[in-house]
C-alpha cells in the first residue's frame, strides 16, 4: 500500500498550547486528517508529534511520501539521528539530545516503512501542506479559548 503524507505543528509561545494536524492520502486519493492539540509544549514536540502519529496511523508497513515544512525533523531524520544513536542519544558535544523520547518513538515507527521524505517550505500555499497547518492551529484555537 502507498501513502502520502503531510505534516505540521504549530504552538503559540513556545512552550504554550500546541497543536498538530496531518493530511493521509490512501493510494486511491482518499483523504483522512487527523490532529490533536497538548496544553504545554513546543513547537519542535508538535512536528515532531505530527509525523509519529501520522506514520502510527497507518496499519501495516508502507511505501510512503512523507512532507514537512519542519527543517528539524527532517535534518534530525536524516542527518542527526544516526549519531545520536550511536552515541547513546547524546549529541556530539555530549548533551542529552532534546526531545530524545519523541525522536526514539519516531526511531521506532519508520522502522516499520519505506518512507521518502520531503521538505515543503511553509505557509507557501502547498495546499496540502496549508490543511495541515490549519488542523495544527485549530488545536491552539481550541485551547485558547478554553
Amino acid at each position: 500500500m502507498k501513502y502520502t503524507i503531510y505534516t505540521d505543528g504549530a504552538c503559540s509561545g513556545n512552550p504554550g498550547p500546541g497543536g498538530w494536524g496531518a493530511v493521509i492520502f490512501d493510494q486511491d486519493k482518499n483523504q483522512k486528517n487527523i490532529s490533536e492539540k497538548e496544553k504545554n509544549t513546543t513547537n519542535n514536540r508538535m512536528e515532531l508529534t505530527a509525523v509519529i502519529e501520522a506514520l502510527a496511523a497507518l496499519t501495516r508497513p508502507c511505501d510512503v511520501e512523507l512532507t514537512s515544512d519542519s527543517t528539524y525533523v527532517l535534518k534530525g531524520i536524516q542527518e542527526w539521528m544516526p549519531n545520536w544513536k550511536k552515541r547513546g542519544w547524546k549529541t556530539a558535544s555530549k548533551k542529552p539530545v532534546k526531545n530524545a523520547d519523541l525522536w526514539q518513538k519516531l526511531d521506532a515507527v519508520i522502522g516499520e516503512h519505506r518512507i521518502n521524505w520531503h521538505w515543503v517550505k511553509g505557509h507557501s500555499g502547498h495546499r496540502e501542506n496549508e490543511i495541515a497547518d490549519q488542523l495544527a492551529n485549530r488545536g491552539i484555537d481550541e485551547l485558547e479559548l478554553s
